[in-house]
C-alpha cells in the first residue's frame, strides 16, 4: 500500500480525530488528541495490523508535554503524536492494547511525571527507590546538584 494509499484510508477510517504529516516515504505522523489515543491505537491494532511499538518518546515543549508513540509495520513507520498539559499531564494507557508498551509507559512516567492512567503496573522502572518525588530528569526544568567530590587521599 502507497503512503497516499494509506492516508486515504486512515483519514476515511479515523476522520475529524487525527492529522496526518508524510514528511518522506514510508513515514506517516499521526497528531491526535489524547482523549482519542485509546481509540486510534485500537483501529490501527484491529484494522491496519498496527502492533509493534518500537518505542515511546517524550518532549517538553514548556507548557505542554508531547507524548509519540513510535509503531512500525512491514511497510509503514507510524507515529502517532498527542500532548498533554503540563500542569495536569495524563494519557491513557495502551498496554491493554499492545502489551509491550508498560515499559515505555513506565519510563514516561520516571522521566517526565506524564501519570499513565490504568497502566497495570506503575513502579518506577528506571530511577532508584530513594529518588525524590516529584524529581523528572527529562524535564526541562529539572537541576541536578552535583555532590561534593571527596578524593581519598587528596587535598582537603
Amino acid at each position: 500500500m502507497t503512503d497516499a494509499e494509506l492516508i486515504a484510508k486512515l483519514q476515511a477510517d479515523l476522520g475529524g480525530r487525527i492529522e496526518i504529516d508524510n514528511p518522506g516515504p514510508r513515514r506517516l505522523f499521526l497528531k491526535i488528541a489524547a482523549p482519542d489515543l485509546v481509540p486510534v491505537v485500537t483501529r490501527l491494532r484491529d484494522a491496519f495490523g498496527v502492533v509493534f511499538l518500537s518505542t515511546i518518546s517524550g518532549l517538553d515543549l514548556g507548557a505542554t508535554f508531547e507524548i509519540i508513540y513510535h509503531f512500525s509495520t512491514p511497510t509503514q513507520d507510524l507515529n502517532v503524536r498527542t500532548e498533554v498539559p503540563r500542569e495536569a499531564p495524563r494519557v491513557a494507557s495502551i498496554t491493554p492494547l499492545i502489551p509491550g508498551a508498560i515499559l515505555y509507559e513506565r519510563e514516561i512516567q520516571d522521566m517526565f511525571g506524564i501519570v499513565v492512567e490504568g497502566i497495570p503496573d506503575g513502579r518506577p522502572l528506571l530511577l532508584p527507590d530513594d529518588w525524590p518525588a516529584g524529581q523528572f530528569p527529562l524535564r526541562k526544568d529539572w537541576h541536578y546538584d552535583r555532590p561534593v567530590e571527596v578524593i581519598p587521599g587528596g587535598e582537603s
